[in-house]
């Protein structure tokens, strides 16, 4: 089978539905994790940032941004892994759809990162007013 046949479906247009259910999901997960999960290595600050759900509805990527020190991440990022079934079972209750894709979260630092350049460009306003 040819590569780029296997791959063409990824790489189309997302449809509406597809957009639809991305924004669903996120929100969905998000409540979930705020009201449902009680695991204590879940840091104080987490944001579900974005969630790509495979066309075939058989994998989601979870984008999700925690704030602290890295040994917070990580720890977070473990007991969202470790809750993925849990997750899907509720998400499987609230959503009616025939089927809930595989969760797989990814730490997402692009707002760390965003704050950092502000930071960076705020220091350097101030170096040059200072001039």
């Amino acid at each position: 089978m040819d590569i780029r046949l296997a791959t063409a479906a990824y790489n189309r247009p997302m449809s509406r539905r597809t957009q639809r259910l991305n924004h669903l999901f996120r929100e969905e997960l998000a409540d979930l994790i705020r009201t449902e999960l009680s695991d204590p290595r879940i840091g104080e600050i987490v944001s579900i940032t974005r969630v790509d759900v495979s066309p075939d509805l058989e994998n989601a990527g979870v984008f999700v941004s925690v704030l602290g020190e890295p040994e917070t991440k990580t720890a977070t990022m473990q007991a969202l892994s470790h809750a993925a079934p849990f997750l899907r079972r509720h998400l499987l209750e609230r959503m009616h759809i025939r089927r809930i894709p595989q969760l797989h979260f990814q730490l997402d630092e692009s707002i760390e990162e965003a704050a950092h350049v502000l930071d960076l460009m705020k220091q350097v306003s101030g170096e040059k007013s200072r001039e």
